[in-house]
């Protein structure tokens, strides 16, 4: 994938992560500049900080329990050390900092 397709990509990815957010009923705020997405969790305060990594064309997510590195499949985005989806790990670590369970969908 070249950088284009990669920025598109990532570019659509943040606006069905604000979506989602917007959707899933726990109070999360999430601000977006220069390619990274900081997610406060209202509960506790805490970050879940997302970013582009053009270069090796990822996205990487930091939350309290780790940090985790994306690949694009061609049909979603994979954690390449615990095998879940972008969904899937969001809303594990989201659900985790904030002590209820959270439902992204996207």
């Amino acid at each position: 994938m070249n950088e284009t397709e990669f920025s598109d990509l990532a570019d659509d990815l943040m606006l069905v992560i604000e979506e989602a957010l917007d959707d899933c009923g726990v109070d999360i705020d999430y601000e977006t500049s220069a390619g990274v997405m900081t997610l406060t969790i209202e509960a506790d305060g805490s970050k879940v900080i997302i970013s582009r990594q053009p270069a090796m064309s990822q996205i990487w997510v930091a939350a309290k329990s780790g940090g985790y590195h994306f690949n694009f499949d061609g049909a979603s985005w994979q954690c390449s050390t615990t095998g879940e989806t972008l969904p899937e790990l969001l809303s594990r670590v989201c659900g985790e900092q904030a002590g209820e369970a959270v439902d992204l969908n996207f």
